[in-house]
């Protein structure tokens, strides 16, 4: 891509980040933000989040270990917020997403630190579990656009998103990195403590690729906007891998670029209780189906651990 431009450097030169940011706070007094849809008033009190007005950012710095094109040569801005709206059995991360670890930050604070990855040399900004905190990712955003911020904002989480929450990013978000858990309902209800997962995270993918489409990668590698789609494989099959690869293709976008992640391990309630089938990493095995499901639907794989 030549002459590429950030979404959000658009909306600044247009004028519409006050509105956007007033829209934003709004709704943290009725708040429809993630899948959860609470309804609570965050601005006297917390939903299941555990987040008010404040983010609480739990380390930032250039990520080395993130997909290719997000990489690069330089790492990923990776900014880490506490406090997940999901509650996955197995979290890797449990000690950032399940805790209150780390630092509360105003907008102000926030936009310091993508500025500071920026200078470092990152190809992007990443926000990592970030569904709860968009009014205040998004007023951070306009002050370090504001100060010189130009380069892609990844939004980069679980896949429980509400449509609300994905509305007020239109414009501002270059990559939407979501997670496609689980294919079943009830497996995503026991292991990840979340209602209707599977039905809600594929209205939030449409929705993430009516906004920014396939993946667009430069000459160099890195990419610069678009959809790419993160898939667990878990023991036994539970994530429903053929399920989503199809669903992706099909409803989606066969262009759909998409990381069949085989890292799994037992770890946090999976681990201390051990909880079968997640008692045992993936196979090798397991693995290797689970990216021919997707080389046979068409889908584009992330080269670096295939």
């Amino acid at each position: 891509m030549t002459g590429f431009e950030p979404a959000y450097r658009r909306l600044l030169r247009e004028g519409g980040f006050p509105e956007r940011v007033r829209q934003a706070q709004t709704a943290l007094t009725e708040c429809n933000l993630c899948a959860w849809q609470c309804g609570v008033d965050r601005t006297r009190t917390t939903g299941v989040c555990r987040t008010g007005t404040q983010a609480v950012v739990a380390s930032a710095f250039p990520h080395m270990g993130e997909e290719a094109p997000l990489t690069g040569s330089h790492g990923s801005g990776t900014i880490f917020f506490a406090r997940c709206n999901m509650r996955c059995q197995f979290c890797q991360n449990y000690d950032i997403s399940q805790s209150d670890a780390g630092e509360p930050v105003d907008a102000k604070q926030l936009a310091r630190i993508m500025l500071r990855l920026q200078v470092m040399g990152c190809h992007n900004i990443n926000f990592v579990s970030p569904s709860h905190v968009i009014p205040q990712i998004i007023a951070a955003v306009e002050i370090a656009a504001q100060a010189g911020l130009a380069i892609p904002l990844v939004y980069n989480t679980g896949g429980y998103d509400s449509l609300a929450g994905l509305a007020l990013l239109d414009g501002i978000i270059d990559i939407y990195m979501p997670d496609m858990k689980y294919a079943d309902a009830a497996l995503a209800r026991r292991y990840s403590k979340i209602p209707d997962y599977p039905a809600r995270n594929r209205v939030a993918v449409r929705e993430m690729h009516r906004q920014v489409g396939d993946l667009q990668i430069d000459d160099n590698g890195i990419a610069q906007r678009g959809l790419l789609v993160r898939h667990l494989v878990l023991p036994e099959d539970i994530a429903g891998t053929a399920t989503i690869v199809r669903f992706l293709a099909e409803e989606i976008s066969p262009n759909t670029y998409i990381n069949i992640m085989g890292q799994y391990r037992p770890a946090w309630r999976v681990k201390e209780q051990n909880i079968a089938p997640l008692n045992r990493p993936v196979t090798p095995a397991e693995v290797r189906a689970a990216q021919q499901l997707a080389r046979e639907a068409g889908l584009r794989l992330d080269q670096r651990w295939v």
